[in-house]
């Protein structure tokens, strides 16, 4: 049977659901498209990962009707230190965001609470039809529409398609859209861990050879916030080492996470299943095509260092709906290039340089040569000096610089 819609959405992590909602609020039709059913993406063992939440994505999740459903659950940010090896009393950079003017710039959220509440979400949707588990069998591009053939049977077609489908994107691929992309050599290695002592939520990016090491704070375990304390690790490292990492038992492992912590944050312990992710950069080199557009992974891939992945794909949802909403407004053809233009011409530049400043943070700290060490101290030493430079990278991670969207600032499409 073949099925027409307003809009298509290929995947369905996070970035597909966040878009099919934010569209289907203002009246699009929107199918989704995914490889893998609900009931798995909801499961809570689906995956590791937590996410930097910033305000201004914050703000998006609220106005598609996400973040009251998760707000208890994410921590918020109220202190970030930024230092090289074991984290010290005094680092070589502080941010505090309470210097900013909304005094926020974000929380550390973990991923089953966010994909639980989007998928609780699209089930209520009247103008939202998941369709999955489906593999895209062939996908078609014309003057007119984008069309679908879905292996199971049956067929999709709407004026426009949108890649949510991660960064190794099928339906780019198919539209002949070609990526830059390069291993780092890397492996993230990506778990929860107990400890004796409060964070008070201080989120602390530490700079090791093999490469950055995180410690991002989370709730306390426990529905009346009484329980343990708990954060969430990100540790970059050169794959080899990680995976000797990886394969040692809970407490090997445990005592190699305390001698990178040392002592601030007490008695540590393992918090569930460890996780780990070859890590690269991809990006596209265009993120439209005529009756398709490209947002989140399908478009930049980037390092964690930032952690600012999920953020970057929220922000090309806020752009693209946008930009969809005013032209349906005056009539215009929402699948057609002229407008897909807009999109790209608000989004490529901003992400390609970010993803590409990741890159070259990464490259700078991810190595123990001392002449490169002394200009990066330096250089730290610096922006921790200068309270207007601080300030910038904080609004900059807050999602509240530059040319801001709507859903962004709070506001409805």
């Amino acid at each position: 049977m073949s099925h027409r819609h307003d809009i298509l959405i290929v995947g369905g992590g996070l970035v597909g659901p966040a878009l099919a909602l934010a569209l289907a609020e203002v009246g699009f039709d929107v199918a989704i498209v995914d490889q893998v059913a609900p009931e798995r993406r909801a499961a809570p063992d689906f995956d590791g990962r937590a996410y930097a939440v910033a305000l201004g994505s914050s703000r998006l999740l609220d106005t598609i009707g996400i973040w009251e459903a998760v707000a208890e659950k994410a921590e918020p940010v109220r202190d970030i230190h930024v230092g090289e090896g074991v984290p010290a009393d005094v680092p070589l950079l502080h941010f505090d965001p309470r210097e900013t003017d909304d005094g926020r710039v974000g929380w550390i959220l973990e991923d089953r609470w966010l994909r639980g509440a989007l998928l609780s979400a699209l089930d209520q949707a009247k103008s939202v039809t998941q369709i999955a588990p489906a593999e895209i069998a062939e996908a078609e591009f014309d003057a007119y529409s984008a069309t679908l053939h879905i292996a199971e049977g049956g067929t999709l077609r709407a004026p426009l398609a949108i890649a949510c489908d991660g960064r190794r994107s099928p339906l780019a691929q198919a539209a002949g859209i070609r990526r830059l992309r390069w291993g780092y050599g890397q492996t993230g290695l990506v778990n929860a861990i107990s400890h004796e002592l409060p964070h008070h939520g201080l989120a602390h990016q530490s700079f090791f050879p093999g490469g950055p090491f995180a410690v991002l704070p989370l709730p306390d375990d426990g529905d009346d916030g009484g329980g343990e304390h708990r954060s969430s690790l990100v540790w970059s490292e050169r794959t080899e080492e990680a995976e000797r990492l990886h394969a040692l038992d809970d407490d090997a492992f445990i005592e190699a996470v305390v001698e990178r912590i040392g002592p601030r944050l007490g008695k540590i312990g393992l918090a569930g299943k460890r996780w780990a992710y070859p890590l690269d950069l991809t990006l596209a080199e265009r993120y439209v095509a005529p009756r398709l557009a490209l947002a989140g992974d399908a478009a930049h891939g980037v390092h964690p260092i930032a952690g600012q992945g999920l953020n970057m794909g929220l922000r090309d949802v806020a752009a693209l709906a946008e930009v969809l909403v005013d032209a349906a407004r005056i009539g215009e053809d929402i699948g057609a290039l002229n407008v897909l233009e807009r999109y790209q011409a608000w989004r490529r530049f901003d992400a390609t340089t970010f993803a590409l400043g990741m890159d070259t943070l990464n490259r700078l700290f991810s190595n123990d040569n001392p002449a490169v060490k002394l200009a990066r101290d330096v250089g730290l030493a610096a922006v921790n000096r200068t309270g207007p430079l601080r300030r910038a990278f904080m609004r900059e991670a807050a999602g509240t610089a530059g040319e801001v969207p709507r859903l962004l600032r709070g506001q409805t499409l």
